[in-house]
């Protein structure tokens, strides 16, 4: 029998390109599943891994497999780092999401570099990664992973929000778990104010002064994503060939983009939950972080806003990846087809193993 208790690093980078999110965590499994993260750090990318991670979606096939394997050692050298430097001794494995530059559904695939031999390699020790190309391959969106989490790790709560460069919702619906996109957040929101020479808008503070845009906000709402049925899921190609294209149309100033777009998310975040003050929201990710934008998402609905610790708002992503390696490591289940509309709960995940 496999033992219940395991020690993992999991590895999370987003599509906002904050940095790269490490936990080490210890799960174990008695009648329930239970977490503690012991170590987590992010660590930021510089100027020259924003720029090329970023352009990534643009490069030619040599060249982009040239930057799965250099982003794969990176992440190696930078895991080998964190160890060392926490004294950790005892991983049973890594799970590695990788960062993703492609992720289309409809068109059958998704990408996510971060050469997970390469981690094996440098660290030593058996690496999962790859979680959402099988399910992509069974019918589904490959999106989103997190929900197995949410329903296993903080089934306390009726919604899980996350605010990353998506934002993304899980739920319990007729017993089963059901999960999508709904909007970008701070793929968009970070986008702007780089011409600031700033990283993000701190608290929401800039978009807090300026003016909604009616017409935007309402060509923004009427984006025919958001009547799709679930199960769906957004990637970095509904940005550049969608939303960027309409905002910069209008050639706003930059605090009138940020405003009208914060309403935009709390719009279409607030359509999907009940507005009952006997419910409650887990909200996690970068966005939890913004004053300004949780306000108005509060403002529109009566449903409990429930803001974790800080450990939890920063690293619950890189927390589920290590439990998503914890059931592929058992054998079980970590993807749901009432999630992504696959054909049937799979185990995903590739597992190299250290020689």
């Amino acid at each position: 029998m496999k033992n219940s208790t395991k020690y993992i690093i999991g590895v999370m980078s987003g599509t906002s390109l904050d940095g790269i999110d490490i936990t080490y965590v210890k799960i174990t499994n008695t009648n329930n599943y239970n977490f503690e993260i012991l170590n987590a750090t992010t660590i930021s990318y510089n100027n020259e891994w924003k720029l090329a991670l970023k352009n990534g979606f643009y490069l030619s096939g040599e060249e982009l497999t040239k930057l799965d394997a250099d982003y794969g050692l990176f992440l190696g050298e930078t895991i080998q780092k964190f160890i060392n430097e926490n004294n950790i001794s005892t991983i049973n494995f890594i799970a590695s999401h990788g960062h993703t530059i492609y992720h289309n559904p409809k068109k059958k695939y998704t990408l996510q570099i971060g050469n997970g031999p390469s981690i094996t390699s440098i660290t030593g020790i058996k690496t999962i990664c790859d979680f959402r190309t099988q399910d992509i391959s069974l019918g589904g969106q490959g999106a989103p992973l997190v929900p197995i989490g949410d329903e296993l790790l903080f089934s306390k709560y009726d919604y899980c929000l996350n605010l990353g460069g998506f934002s993304n919702i899980s739920m319990s619906e007729n017993n089963q778990r059901i999960a999508y996109d709904i909007c970008p957040v701070n793929i968009v929101l970070n986008h702007y104010v780089t011409s600031l020479n700033i990283e993000y808008d701190d608290k929401g503070t800039i978009a807090s002064t300026g003016l909604i845009h009616e017409d935007l906000l309402n060509e923004l709402n009427s984006l025919s994503f958001y009547n799709k049925v679930k199960p769906k899921s957004l990637g970095y190609e509904f940005i550049v060939e969608i939303i960027f294209p309409i905002i910069d149309n209008y050639k706003l100033d930059i605090k009138d983009i940020l405003r009208t777009f914060v309403e935009h998310i709390a719009i279409q975040i607030t359509r999907k939950v009940d507005s009952n003050e006997s419910k409650t929201i887990l909200i996690t990710g970068g966005g939890a972080f913004n004053t300004f934008l949780m306000n108005r998402i509060q403002w529109y609905t009566k449903t409990k806003l429930i803001v974790p610790n800080n450990t939890i708002i920063n690293y619950k992503e890189a927390l589920v990846f290590a439990f998503l390696g914890y059931l592929k490591d058992e054998g079980k289940n970590n993807c749901l087809k009432s999630v992504t509309g696959a054909s049937k709960n799979h185990s995903s995940g590739i597992i190299f193993t250290a020689s």
